[in-house]
């Protein structure tokens, strides 16, 4: 039951901006447990005029959460413009600049410099909120800026705002560290404080070093993740991302860091922005760990999970991570149990049940059930908007697998003018979808295991248990091959092999069989390391021959790659995965070559005559192999 909203004073003066804190923390707290236009009435209530520094920030905020969850134009311009509000209302309640007198000072004095801590020190409490909320309310503008405008010229001019944002968050930090250190160091007589661990100022409210600690720590976690080509010219203006000081800084605000759950901060104690610090851990362990593995820590991510649904049993955010956390358990059964939960919890924005479906047509990959999983995308296309292309493409790819090719063909018709482009630029997974939507048409409403490969895009086949895969998939693969002319051995049956190959597009459909096959007796004999097995389940195969298998059925790929049409992605992530496989059997130098020869942009798969240009997916698996390279050198599991 909610509790009553606390009380906020009726008249609003500049000085007294602080005393809303209490009212846009418990809006935080109402939006959390699933009340989402209880949140949004309650702000636009207390502040009609959309003139006090927190309920004008916090209610743009709001909005853009909005924008971005339909990315519909009007809520994407409603976000924008109450963030401009927020961000014009932030900047009134600012420390004045200093005088040319005084910027000249500065340069000369470093005392009386104004881009650094002894300038924040200056400031009233007031004025440091609204240099936090400054730049908070650019970040948001952005954001949603990018989105919406779908440019360059934007995505440019908002990358110099960034370059704002960062120096913002960084000065702010520095007076954080210097104010606790002088306090450290005021207190060392105390046998029990060292130097090496730093006290924190009790006299700096934790709203605030918690809206400091979240911004400089999704700064470091975002440049850790950025390409190396862009980080270069990154670094050139200064900035550096260090990814364990980024997850120190998002981890001691819920007091997560020291591993006992005796010291996490309760509720009653937390800044204003430890749930965002807490949700942007779950995202970074159980989403953004795709891509990376360096600093990933699912049991972190259980931890967290467990204490806010504690806290917010109805909260939607919280149970699409415990969803989330059983996916990449290997427990798709009880994923959609949690996903399920969070679309009937609220119905108030309809997005976030969006969110829902998208996971739960994922989930029933992991578990092959192509049905299931195909009436999420079905709902997704009639009323989801963030990519109308993809979920078109996953109802036609699961409608093709199971042979309902009429209607397959009139969906993949519409792929390709479904795609959107986002900063100017085409969005990588809906380019595959309609390249794939295209060669299903050209080739006479065929394509082979299209489901199967979408669940691979989708890191549904690394989630799935090892039975749902010795028993649902492999089979779907040992007819493909046999449709193909092959045997899983890899031999040609007689009469077959010879009449098919002449086909257009037969070799593409053979790699792509292969190495379906070559993933899937991965995972079968070395499943995902965070995977929580079944103790008792014994498998009808050992391990070396699911690893010799899996061996094979790459080394497939790599024979008959040259011969390729289209598929040329296909190659690139087959040497992905077996070096993961080579990773895994312990043969870490030979796993670094195939590593290396993704990374090194040269052409494997075709003669000079083949390829042009770019792959399928190639960013995303450059971001993955860089990865793994790292998890190899620190002797983690792949």
């Amino acid at each position: 039951m909610s509790r009553p909203p606390p009380p906020v004073p009726s008249t609003y003066t500049p000085e007294k901006a602080l005393d809303d804190l209490p009212g846009i923390q418990w809006a935080l707290c109402e939006f959390l447990h699933s009340r989402m236009l209880e949140s949004e009435e309650f702000c636009d209530r207390m502040d009609p005029n959309k003139e006090r520094l927190c309920f004008a920030n916090g209610y743009g905020v709001i909005q853009v959460i909005k924008g971005l969850m339909s990315f519909e134009d009007k809520d994407l311009l409603s976000a924008l413009h109450h963030m401009k509000r927020g961000t014009s209302v932030a900047a009134a309640h600012r420390k004045p600049p200093p005088s040319l007198a005084g910027r000249l000072a500065g340069y000369i004095v470093p005392g009386l410099s104004y881009s650094g801590p002894e300038w924040v020190a200056q400031m009233t409490d007031v004025e440091r909120h609204a240099e936090l909320m400054y730049a908070e309310g650019l970040y948001y503008k952005s954001l949603v800026g990018i989105v919406y405008s779908g440019d360059w010229l934007s995505f440019i001019k908002e990358m110099l705002n960034m370059r704002t944002i960062l120096s913002t968050y960084r000065q702010l930090g520095r007076y954080l560290e210097a104010a606790d250190a002088a306090y450290t160091a005021s207190h060392y007589q105390d046998s029990e404080v060292s130097l090496n661990v730093p006290l924190e100022d009790p006299s700096i409210d934790r709203h605030f070093r918690s809206g400091v600690y979240v911004g400089l720590g999704l700064s470091h976690l975002a440049l850790s993740l950025m390409p190396s080509r862009i980080l270069t010219i990154v670094e050139m203006f200064g900035y550096r991302g260090d990814r364990m000081e980024g997850l120190r800084l998002l981890g001691s605000v819920g007091g997560w860091n020291s591993g006992d759950d005796k010291d996490v901060v309760p509720q009653a104690e937390e800044g204003l922005r430890r749930p965002m610090c807490d949700m942007s851990l779950l995202i970074f362990h159980l989403v953004l760990s795709t891509y990376t593995f360096e600093g990933v820590d699912v049991n972190l991510a259980r931890r967290i999970v467990e204490w806010n649904l504690k806290t917010y049993p109805n909260g939607v955010f919280f149970l699409f991570g415990a969803g989330r956390l059983a996916l990449v358990r290997s427990q798709p059964e009880r994923a959609l149990e949690y996903y399920a939960k969070a679309a009937q919890c609220q119905s108030q924005y309809r997005n976030l049940q969006h969110i829902s479906w998208w996971e739960s047509a994922i989930a029933n990959f992991a578990l092959w059930d192509v049905k299931a999983s195909k009436e999420w995308w079905s709902r997704l296309r009639a009323e989801a908007t963030w990519s109308k292309a993809t979920y078109t493409y996953g109802e036609a790819a699961c409608l093709a697998s199971l042979g309902e090719h009429a209607a397959a063909a009139d969906l993949m018709a519409r792929v390709g003018d479904l795609r959107q482009r986002i900063a100017g630029k085409s969005i990588p997974l809906e380019k595959f979808t309609a390249r794939k939507a295209r060669k299903y048409l050209a080739q006479d409403n065929h394509l082979v295991l299209p489901a199967m490969e979408l669940a691979y895009v989708f890191c549904a086949l690394s989630h799935a248990p090892q039975k749902v895969v010795l028993e649902k998939m492999i089979p779907n693969i040992r007819k493909a091959l046999e449709e193909l002319g092959l045997t899983e051995a890899g031999c040609t049956k007689a009469g077959n092999g010879t009449v098919k190959s002449a086909q257009e597009g037969y070799w593409d459909n053979v790699c792509l069989t292969r190495f379906l096959e070559g993933v899937c007796w991965r995972y079968v004999a070395y499943p995902d390391p965070d995977a929580d097995l079944d103790a008792n389940g014994r498998l009808p195969v050992a391990v070396d021959d699911a690893r010799q298998r899996a061996e094979l059925a790459f080394k497939a790929v790599f024979e008959h790659g040259p011969k390729i049409e289209l598929d040329h992605y296909l190659v690139y992530y087959a040497h992905f995965e077996y070096g993961r496989l080579l990773a895994r059997s312990g043969k870490k130098d030979e796993a670094r070559t195939h590593f290396d020869l993704v990374l090194s942009g040269k052409v494997a798969e075709v003669n000079p005559a083949g390829r042009k240009g770019k792959y399928s997916l190639e960013n995303a698996l450059y971001v993955r192999t860089h990865a793994a390279v790292d998890a190899l050198e620190q002797d983690r599991l792949l």
